[in-house]
């Protein structure tokens, strides 16, 4: 068996609790949970002004002359309507400021300008609800009120103030969208090849360049769509370097999606927010010119489709030990079939499968790809390998009608696959996607942070991290990490589980030693800096654990990409 991959036992030697650590020029992060307004870059910001309302004489009142102002220039109104209601017009406004704070909720603010000695307010969400308050204060009234959605999706928050003082009503309204987003899965696509001039011009990616690929309208990825779901991979390296993939060219440049050698082939999964523009950017990070492709497995948009479960890991194929598919090697471009609906926790019904995929034993280059089962092979790649190569990466495979996936060795000499369950998507879930706008570095074993000096992971240890607020109810379903090990000496597999443990728990000491996973997320040899995207629940407490499963120390770096979130 190939090392990484092998199933492990013994006991776990847990590392002392840190505090999540800085990256280069990112500040850490404090705890504080993203999805409630925590201290993590993200939340879509909404404003109405005041001179949107429009004011109008209060129904039944006696008052005014039936006219309609806007809430600015309504003192040239007041001449030529009269009465009182054309009078509140000249101050009575309303603004409004609305926060998406998590994936289904909002926090709304209203300002109202008013010389009333009391308002009714009526707060329509656009969902069918609303909430009903009565200001009493003379001359202006600020409050936030808090409002969860039963689904993701574009709501009109309407305001309404009846100020019966005056006899007048004024509205305005906020068009609002939830951080959150759910998952409509994509046949593999080809939508970038630098080397053929697909989705960009026939070139390399130059040293410190930047590629513009458009995603919005591209193989009926429609127009909407908030993130998507790539396979990126670099080729033909003339150096060693990295790619940041995200919406717009400049900010969070200390983080990382895909670290590759001079003339090495990698491959590792994307989720990135879409641009205004309906793109994205793929940067070069290093110095030397490198091809890049990009395949899309799939898309979120903010409209219910498919929201996301997440799992323990679980052991779905392992052809060395004839795991989920008969025992041998995948045969030179052969493929098999693979049940996931109804088997491993994962319900029949699913939209999608997220697994991370593993090619190791083989015997030539190659790569493998995961596709729906019933279609023909698409022309993309899931990962990508060399000869003895062990090597991982996170896919996210549309499931086909029968409940089934299918993987293909496209290389033309013999392989083990190995594949591990991290979650779902299905109709039934709820737990939708709130993606930050790049790569936001959390913790780089290579630097000092507060409550952790630099140094790196020990052999057979794991390095627990709290990612969520001191809470033991986390609403957060999954964490989407880019996690990268570098300094490597020796070979080894790293495993990221959620922490059975809160934070509060390690600080006084009566944590329990979480037990040592058998799953595989990033695999490495002596000399080598792997990244691969990392799926994964937090439990409880929003505790996740790192394992560095290898016989000789590493450097960790972990890159915060996205969460799934229940409320």
């Amino acid at each position: 068996m190939a090392a990484g991959v092998s199933l492990v036992s013994g006991p776990a030697v847990a590392a002392g609790p840190v505090a999540p650590a800085a990256g280069h020029g990112v500040a850490a992060t404090t705890g504080g949970n993203p999805g409630k307004g925590g201290s993590l870059p993200g939340g879509k910001t909404f404003s109405s002004p005041a001179d949107r309302t429009v004011v109008t004489p209060l129904a039944g009142s006696a008052s005014g002359s039936g006219g309609t102002a806007r809430a600015q220039g309504a003192q040239g109104a007041q001449g030529t309507q009269g009465g009182k209601a054309a009078q509140a017009a000249a101050y009575l406004a309303i603004d409004l400021e609305a926060t998406a704070t998590t994936a289904h909720s909002v926090d709304l603010t209203t300002r109202i300008s008013s010389e009333a000695a009391g308002l009714d307010i009526t707060i329509a969400w656009g969902d069918g609800t609303t909430d009903k308050v009565t200001a009493s204060s003379t001359g202006y009234d600020r409050r936030n009120t808090q409002h969860k959605y039963a689904t993701v999706g574009s709501y009109a928050i309407t305001v309404t103030v009846n100020d019966t003082t005056h006899g007048a009503q004024a509205v305005n309204r906020l068009d609002f969208v939830t951080s959150g987003s759910e998952y409509t899965a994509h046949a593999p696509t080809r939508l970038l090849d630098t080397r053929a001039g697909l989705g960009a011009a026939q070139a390399k990616v130059a040293g410190r360049g930047s590629v513009v690929l458009k995603v919005a309208g591209a193989a009926n990825i429609p127009a909407g769509a908030t993130e998507v779901v790539l396979n990126v991979t670099a080729t033909n390296a003339a150096g060693a370097g990295h790619v940041v993939v995200q919406p717009d060219k400049d900010g969070f440049e200390t983080g990382s999606n895909l670290n590759y050698a001079a003339g090495q082939t990698v491959a590792n999964q994307v989720i990135v927010p879409v641009g205004k523009d309906g793109s994205v950017h793929l940067i070069n990070g290093g110095w030397d010119s490198v091809d890049l492709l990009a395949d899309v497995t799939g898309y979120f948009t903010a409209s219910v489709a498919s929201g996301y479960t997440t799992l323990n890991p679980v052991r779905a194929v392992d052809t060395r030990e004839g795991i989920g598919t008969a025992k041998g090697q995948v045969p030179g471009y052969g493929s098999f079939g693979l049940d996931v609906a109804g088997r491993g926790g994962v319900p029949k019904g699913v939209t999608a499968v997220a697994l991370n995929l593993t090619a190791t034993n083989p015997r030539a280059a190659g790569h493998l790809t995961a596709y729906p089962s019933g279609q023909a092979a698409p022309s993309t790649s899931s990962l990508n390998f060399s000869a003895g190569q062990t090597v991982a990466n996170s896919v996210i495979v549309p499931v086909g009608p029968d409940g089934k996936i299918t993987i293909r060795n496209g290389s033309w000499d013999r392989a083990d696959v190995v594949a591990d369950v991290v979650g779902y998507y299905s109709t039934d879930s709820r737990a939708a996607l709130v993606c930050l706008g790049g790569p936001y570095r959390v913790i780089d074993t290579r630097i000092d942070s507060w409550g952790r000096k630099a140094g790196p992971v020990p052999a057979r240890t794991m390095l627990p991290e709290r990612f969520d607020a001191d809470t033991t109810n986390s609403d957060i379903d999954g964490w989407v990490l880019n996690t990268t090990v570098t300094n490597t000496t020796g070979s080894g597999f790293l495993s990221v589980t959620a922490d059975p443990n809160t934070w509060p728990d390690y600080v006084k000491g009566t944590a329990v030693t979480p037990q040592r996973p058998v799953s595989s997320s990033v695999n490495w040899t002596a000399g080598a800096t792997v990244p691969n995207l990392v799926q994964t629940s937090g439990g409880k407490g929003g505790m996740i654990d790192f394992w560095n499963q290898g016989w000789t120390d590493i450097d960790l770096i972990v890159d915060l990409i996205a969460w799934y979130q229940t409320s």
